[in-house]
């Protein structure tokens, strides 16, 4: 959440004392213009200031105030004339000294300096400024004798450097600026000079030099070369006797190992004392041998660990920002095999002095209380003395309103001109602290320094801060208004800051809109006006998702965002935290990000941020790029046998997608060369794999790897391995016997390939015998065929059959037995005693007696059924025959003829089958079917229409399935609104083809209904229609009444009478409101039209529902009249017999509804010939 906020150059300060307020003046210049100010110190060096002797001196001290200040020196404690030293300027403005040194001695102008400002309203002044030049002396000339030592001893190489300003900094190198090396054994003390624990022959060399860098004036010194030699006894032995002529001067023998003894400290305790905040270094090296190791403990405590390291392999101790916690008892311990030594550094902290708080400027109306405070520790404790405008305040004039009780200051009932500065210094023995404070006693008004009319934006739920920067004396006190200054803004949700700044918490956007701050003292009032205005947040409704994808593909990321209409957003897009590549694969859109043809270099994390000048948000998501893995590399082939092999590879980069597993292939260059076969797969986590092989095959590996993706390219292929020949291991598959004539047997088996031959020379032992006959095999060898034919077998007989393979080097395993049938031939009887049962019109079943297996000559399949109908038993039917079969699979007796047409003569036979074919077939049978309903007639046709009657005329049914018996004919009236009336039905003789139905109505359609009988029933029924013509006498008169004038101003007159009635009907709705009979509508939801009360002309709640409404085409026992379709109803069916519905005044129908089958009742059956009339119910629904 982000607040955007102009903050104001200047602001309000508080300062609670514990006697009254301060006021901090704000560094404006609108603010300062007029306002007096004591002076301040802004910018002084440091109090110990190093100077280097080839530049010139600067002393800054720099302050401020109203009227600006004038500035003094003193050096050594008494006034420094800078106007009698020529080499001595003072800068413009600033009370910073430039020394020119050029020609001097820079010694001259070392001291102690002090910078004193001042103007009418007081004095402050600098620290004390201690001028020192740095020094790097040369090393003093000495003339540094070679050491002879005996292997084994400690050593110490001193340095003593010349003292500098500051302290060098020390090293050792050799003759060629390289640094010695430094051990646990060999280490460089604080003090610069280097420690051996013990020396060794390689130690000796003549080119030991001690640097001195010392850092200000960037200068290296060095110390004359030390020449050290190492020498075991014999050496030294052979040495004092070539110089003193005796021998045995030494005893013989190396170094003896000795226990640890420190080299420093010496002793077995030591003291140290450290200042607060400076560096605590504790030193112990020890000698002995073998070489002691060193370890440090303190006594009473533990170490702090932030601040704590070792240092010189861990002989020194070294402890920054030292407090006084750390003071206590440290140990160091030296310890080899032979023994340990323990030496006890006691350590003390003192402090110099250290504020705990520094007097604060104080601003001050008159009459008014304030204190300053100078409050400072350090050990010893330091002495606090006040001085006012740079004199002890002892010496100060005497001011009643001010009294000093030690640290503080009193001030009460001041009085104006009583501003001054007032310096308090704290010393012990180890420093002193100075500081500057004014009182500045003024009357102002309350000025409000926040701009006018600034407008404020947060996002709803964040804090909001509205400031009222202001300044007066006495301080203004500041309250707070929104819109109408009704009531002040104090307490939930605002909270009012001491520096008068509002704050919301949690703002809202009822929060938004005009506030008002107002400051007051004594003295005035002043008041300003900011606006708040709270923003929708920023918010991603859909964010990007984890997203996979093969490499060249295309990947969408989305990223929909909400945000405050007011804002204007930007959309970014980053991966991985930094700037999307500059590549035009890189699409970004309003709310998504494409990349296409997606590089592995695009896997990463992309996050979408949208950036309003109020808030964001933002949203990440990982893209992999996955892909084929990369082929195996470094095939291998370990642990080669005759039957097997172990193949190895370095697995390929697997881009993303783990390898679920290796495929290896092989290919016989022997046999099918540049054919690859898949040998066996194993897990992707395995890189190895143990090869069972086939003799006689020359192998080449390969291996693939397959991930989610898809398998990898091949590997290259590994180098070739040859497997020696070898006897078949195996015997040709998929053997078997069987016959393609009655004689013979055909023997067929699967061929061997090249490598399951396992060796040159393959051919086949094919070997037979009869089953349960023979004993011995007969058998055969051949080459390069699948099968041999044994010719001159029995029929159908079983034999055994066995395929072995053999080649150059032996023979295949024992083979397996198959027992297979030579030739099959056709069945040579027909089944006996076969029957029929006749189940009814349409099926029968046939039995017939299985005939003997011996006679089949074969493999019985089953049964054939071979049935056709011979003739109709009518003999208006034509002859006609039409063979079926019907097959029975197995060792049948039985099966069902379906079907069969009704009143007729079949015959059929039965055969058996074998999978040769067919065998003889039994004598033909017959049976007849009994009469079934016969078919529709063949046609009805309406002839020769009258005014009253009409001629039918129909063929008989093609299929009569029996004897006729006669006719049926059903027929009524359907009228223009496709109502039907009462059916009446004729029968009629078979022998009929025509029939006149005469006393119809005229002009009326009629429907008609035709079927055929037989003993058995009704068949199907025919349907047509036809209608009567119209008398033409009748139709001239409808002719001439239609174009009568009276009849057509009659018609006109009705409608001009509707018409009025419905503009009335509409006046008096809108005069009434809604109606009853508008409200029992709308009440109802069943859209038929509702019956009416004559007593209050509303709807009734009469209901006609489905159970009183006839369906179509069927037949109604009160008057047999069918409505087929109820929505057209007329008007005269809501009206009683006559139609005469009326309307009453409000227009409204009050007719009496009766219901429409009571109007039906009422009819006696006869069907209206009048036309529908045009008012409809939907006309009547829409017109209420």
């Amino acid at each position: 959440m982000e607040r955007t906020t102009a903050r104001a150059t200047v602001f309000l300060m508080l300062f609670l004392g514990n006697l009254g307020n301060a006021l901090e003046v704000p560094l404006d210049p609108k603010v300062l213009e007029g306002l007096p100010q004591p002076p301040t110190i802004t910018h002084q060096s440091p109090k110990d200031f190093i100077i280097d002797p080839r530049e010139n001196i600067v002393i800054h001290c720099d302050a401020k105030g109203k009227p600006h200040p004038s500035f003094s020196w003193t050096r050594n404690g008494t006034h420094f004339d800078i106007d009698q030293d020529p080499k001595v300027t003072m800068r413009p403005h600033s009370g910073t000294l430039v020394v020119d040194i050029s020609g001097e001695k820079v010694e001259s102008y070392e001291g102690v300096y002090q910078c004193t400002a001042r103007n009418e309203h007081g004095t402050a002044v600098s620290n004390n400024i201690v001028i020192r030049q740095s020094r790097s002396p040369l090393w003093s000339k000495e003339r540094n004798e070679p050491i002879i030592v005996q292997e084994g001893v400690s050593l110490v190489l001193q340095c003593r450097p010349p003292a500098g300003l500051p302290p060098p900094i020390i090293f050792w190198m050799n003759i060629n600026f390289q640094r010695l090396p430094q051990s646990s054994r060999v280490s460089q003390a604080l003090n610069g000079d280097l420690y051996f624990s013990n020396v060794l022959k390689e130690d000796s060399r003549n080119d030991y030099i001690c640097y001195a860098r010392f850092p200000h004036t960037q200068t290296i010194q060095q110390k004359q070369p030390i020449t050290v030699t190492v020498l075991n006894l014999d050496a030294i032995n052979e040495t004092v006797a070539a110089l003193y002529n005796e021998t045995d001067f030494l005893s013989d023998g190396s170094a003896e190992e000795r226990r640890p003894t420190f080299l420093i400290p010496s002793g077995s305790s030591s003291s140290k004392m450290v200042l607060r905040g400076q560096v605590l270094e504790l030193e112990c090296i020890a000698e002995g041998l073998p070489t002691p190791e060193v370890s440090w403990s303190k006594v009473s405590g533990e170490f702090p660990a932030k601040r704590t390291s070792f240092l010189h392999f861990q002989k020194t101790l070294r402890i920054v920002d030292v407090s006084e916690a750390d003071a206590g008892e440290y140990r160091c311990t030296a310890r080899n095999r032979l023994a340990s030594v323990h030496h006890t550094i006691r350590v003390t902290v003192k402090a110099a002095p250290y504020w705990i708080s520094t007097p604060r400027n104080l601003v001050l109306a008159p009459r008014e209380r304030g204190n300053l405070i100078c409050r400072a520790s350090g050990t010893p404790k330091p002495t606090i003395t006040w001085a006012m405008n740079g004199i002890p305040i002892e010496n100060s004039p005497k001011d009643p309103s001010r009294k000093v009780e030690g640290d503080t200051i009193i001030f009460e009932e001041v009085q104006t001109g009583s501003s001054a500065v007032y310096q308090c210094h704290a010393s012990n023995e180890y420093g002193y602290l100075l500081s500057n404070a004014f009182v500045n006693v003024l009357s102002e008004t309350p000025r409000v320094l926040t701009p006018a009319n600034k407008v404020y934006q947060v996002i709803r739920n964040s804090r909001a801060l509205l400031d009222c920067s202001s300044f007066g004396s006495p301080i203004p006190k500041i309250t707070w208004f929104k819109d109408s200054r009704s009531s002040t803004l104090d307490g939930d949700p605002y909270v009012l800051h001491e520096n008068g700044t509002l704050e919301i918490h949690v703002a809202q956007a009822l929060n938004s809109g005009k506030y008002t701050c107002v400051a007051r003292n004594s003295l005035g009032i002043s008041e300003n006006h900011v606006y708040l205005e709270v923003k929708e947040p920023t918010r991603i409704l859909k964010q990007p998702e984890y997203k996979v994808v093969q490499r060249n593909r295309n990947v969408v990321f989305e990223c929909k965002v909400k945000h405050d209409p007011s804002l204007i957003p930007t959309m970014t897009w980053v991966k991985d935290n930094g700037e999307l590549p500059d590549d035009e694969r890189f699409v970004v859109d309003s709310d998504s990000l494409t990349i296409t043809d997606v590089t592995e270099n695009d896997a990463g994390t992309y996050t979408c941020i949208m950036i309003t000048t109020l808030d964001q948000d933002s949203a990440s998501a990982e893209l992999t790029v996955v892909e084929q893995p990369d082929p195996p590399t470094d095939l291998e082939l370990t642990d080669q046998k005759p039957r097997s092999v172990q193949l190895t590879w370095i697995p390929g980069d697997e881009h993303n997608s783990p390898i679920h597993m290796f495929v290896i292939q092989y290919a016989d260059s022997l046999h099918h060369h540049g054919h690859w076969h898949n040998l066996t797969v194993v897990p992707g986590t395995k890189t190895t794999a143990h090869l069972k092989l086939s003799p006689y095959v020359h192998y080449t590996f390969r291996v693939l790897a397959l991930n989610a993706v898809g398998l990898s390219n091949p590997s290259l292929p590994s180098r070739v391995y040859k497997t020696n020949p070898s006897a078949p291991d195996e015997n040709p598959s998929g053997v078997d016997g069987f016959g393609t004539e009655h004689d013979n047997l055909v023997i067929s088996w699967k061929p061997m390939s090249g490598h399951q031959a396992n060796g040159p020379g393959l051919q086949y032992k094919v070997m037979w015998r009869q089953k349960d006959v023979d004993k011995e095999w007969t058998s055969v060898t051949v080459a390069n065929v699948s099968k041999f034919m044994v010719s001159g077998t029995p029929t159908f007989t079983p034999y055994e059959v066995q395929v072995q393979a053999i080649n150059d080097y032996g023979i295949g395993p024992e083979p397996a037995v198959v027992t297979g049938h030579s030739g099959e031939d056709l069945p040579m009887q027909a089944p006996d005693t076969v029957q029929v049962l006749v189940l009814n019109s349409s099926l029968a079943e046939v039995h017939w007696e299985p005939v003997p297996p011996k006679t089949v000559r074969g493999r019985l399949k089953g049964y054939k059924v071979y049935y056709w109908r011979e003739r109709s038993l009518h003999k208006h039917n034509p002859h006609h025959v039409e063979q079926q079969v019907l097959t029975f699979s197995g060792n049948k007796s039985h099966g069902m003829l379906p079907g069969l047409q009704p009143y007729s003569l079949y015959l059929f036979n039965v055969r058996v089958f074998n999978g040769k074919g067919e065998g003889p077939a039994s004598s033909n049978q017959q049976f007849e079917t009994p009469e079934g309903v016969p078919g529709r007639p063949s046609f009805l046709r309406i002839t020769n229409p009258n005014l009253d009657s009409l001629t039918l005329e129909w063929g008989p049914p093609y299929d009569r399935n029996g004897r006729l018996t006669g006719y049926t004919l059903k027929y009524q009236t359907v009228n223009i609104s496709d109502v039907l009336g009462p059916v009446e039905e004729l029968a009629l003789p078979a022998n009929e083809t025509s029939v006149t139905l005469i006393n119809l109505k005229y002009s009326t359609r009629y429907k008609f209904y035709f079927n055929a009988k037989t003993g058995q029933g009704a068949g199907p029924v025919v349907t047509e229609e036809a209608a009567t013509i119209m008398d033409e006498a009748m139709a001239a008169r409808q002719v001439d009444i239609a174009t009568q004038g009276w009849f057509i101003g009659l018609m006109c007159a009705i409608a001009l009478l509707i018409l009025v009635l419905l503009i009335i009907c509409f006046i008096q709705r809108n005069k009434g409101g809604k109606y009853p009979v508008k409200e029992k509508e709308d009440a109802h939801t069943d859209p038929e039209f509702q019956p009416m009360k004559e007593d209050d002309c509303t709807f009734g709640e009469y209901s006609d529902t489905e159970d009183h409404k006839p369906l179509k085409g069927s037949r109604t026992p009160s008057n047999g009249t069918v409505h087929r379709d109820n929505s057209d109803d007329s008007l005269v069916d809501y009206g009683g017999d006559g139609g005469d519905g009326q309307f009453n005044e409000d227009g409204s129908f009050i007719g009496q509804y009766s219901g429409k089958s009571s109007a039906r009742d009422t009819a006696g059956g006869h069907e209206s010939s009048e036309a529908p009339s045009p008012v409809n119910t939907s006309a009547m629904n829409s017109f209420v």
